[in-house]
């Protein structure tokens, strides 16, 4: 049986490649990448007939774990739940560590994105609040404090 070597990244389907890209960049990660995908490959990996997507890659400065983010040409999104909270079953968040949690925060809601709750501290060692960026995604931002 193999075993995990790495984690590689993490993919999220959206609607519009641009906006989200545009949204994650603002946070500071670098697109690293972007790109059609099409063909026996896809349409074997994802068990979906003649789909096409593009995608970008993108990665916080220094490398690690990085996000995919995928839209598909063809066939059509299925729309998600944009307004899905903390106790819908499936992926709900991607989480950074920042390094001024109120200022990211403050920048954001600017943009028009705004909290999902509250900025809460947990035992003088982290602040966290999360974000819900478009289309749905939450973005879950930490701040080291103690």
């Amino acid at each position: 049986m193999g075993v995990i070597k790495r984690f590689d990244h993490v993919g999220i389907t959206v609607a519009d490649l641009d906006l989200v890209t545009e949204f994650f960049v603002g946070l500071g990660l670098e697109v690293t990448g972007r790109m059609f995908v099409e063909g026996e490959f896809l349409d074997t990996v994802c068990g979906i007939p003649d789909s096409r997507t593009e995608i970008v890659g993108l990665q916080a400065p220094g490398g690690g774990t990085w996000i995919e983010l995928a839209t598909f040409v063809r066939p059509d999104h299925q729309p998600g739940s944009p307004d899905a909270m903390a106790t819908e079953l499936g992926i709900r968040n991607v989480s950074f560590e920042v390094d001024d949690l109120p200022a990211t925060v403050e920048k954001l809601a600017a943009d028009g994105y705004g909290l999902v709750g509250g900025i809460g501290e947990y035992e003088n060692t982290w602040r966290m609040a999360y974000v819900r960026g478009p289309e749905g995604i939450i973005v879950s931002l930490a701040e080291r404090i103690g």
